[in-house]
């Protein structure tokens, strides 16, 4: 592992079976607060987050092909690869029963790594994410197609093709984050990254291939673990909070998730889309830090 400080934020590398995972570390007070990313896009969605959680223990990451972490062939996507690398990140930071944010299929790693290790986390936060079939869980066009093995072809073709991949990401951003487009936005800043590059890392589609890849597979075991009741015998705090203009990880699959996890908290987020992070940074701090003191009571009780 290998540690620089840049104003006060810890930039680590993270050694992994695979390869090396880049991780930010922010020191703070609390209980330390472990933020995933999903797919297709990295740990600069928490850009807007991460100054209302000043103050507090932080720690953002890249999953192994995305972001600044190592660019390694991940196809096929192992069973548990992606819960191994946060495994990594909180057995080398040292991090002492962590708070678990999920966003997106983030959202199933930190549940896994949850319900395997429930003695090593504190709680978990659910944003806009998902854990098995709901009745209106849809996943966008573009995810769904890079999904199916049997569309591999055009999905070439559209990669291949820069002005085709570019409308379909402004599509799907749109659809997930309605609004104008804007560069200097979300999509701008931490999608198109992974498909183009830029002056930092190479693009990251062989491992957004790989996750999606993935997808409906990783969706049947999640299945089988509901249907085994592990979701009912985790003993941490659990709060759900939903961005609630978003059409696929909707309202009704946060109320979904919210009967998987006896006891869980429920708080939807007005005014944002998918990614409530950044489009209600305080709002969604607030529901973060709200679950830290908890856990912190919960602790010293």
């Amino acid at each position: 592992m290998t540690i620089s400080d840049v104003s006060g934020v810890i930039e680590r590398d993270v050694v992994t079976a695979k390869g090396r995972v880049h991780v930010n570390e922010y020191p703070g007070e609390g209980p330390p607060i472990v933020l995933t990313h999903g797919f297709p896009d990295d740990s600069r969605i928490y850009k807007h987050l991460l100054p209302e959680l000043s103050g507090r223990h932080a720690i953002t990451f890249d999953f192994l092909g995305h972001g600044r972490s190592a660019r390694v062939d991940l196809t096929p996507m192992e069973s548990g690869q992606r819960e191994g690398e946060l495994a990594a990140i909180v057995e080398q930071l040292g991090l002492d029963r962590p708070i678990l944010v999920g966003h997106d299929i983030g959202g199933p790693v930190a549940i896994r790594y949850a319900i395997a290790n429930p003695a090593s986390v504190g709680g978990l936060v659910l944003l806009n994410t998902f854990f098995g079939d709901a009745p209106t869980l849809v996943f966008p066009e573009f995810i769904r197609m890079l999904a199916d093995r049997h569309l591999a072809p055009l999905v070439d073709a559209i990669i291949a093709d820069p002005t085709t991949l570019g409308w379909m990401l402004f599509y799907t951003s749109s659809t997930l984050n309605p609004g104008p487009v804007d560069l200097a936005g979300l999509g701008g800043q931490s999608i198109l990254p992974q498909f183009f590059g830029d002056d930092t890392q190479l693009d990251a589609v062989p491992a957004i291939r790989a996750w999606s890849a993935d997808l409906f597979p990783g969706l049947q075991q999640q299945n089988s673990q509901i249907a085994r009741g592990e979701l009912g015998r985790l003993d941490v705090p659990v709060t759900i909070a939903f961005g609630e203009h978003d059409r696929y990880l909707n309202q009704r699959v946060a109320e979904h998730l919210h009967t998987l996890f006896p006891g869980s908290v429920l708080h939807p987020i007005s005014g944002a889309a998918h990614w409530p992070q950044w489009d209600q940074p305080a709002a969604t701090a607030a529901v973060i830090v709200e679950t830290a003191q908890g856990v912190q009571k919960r602790s010293t009780a």
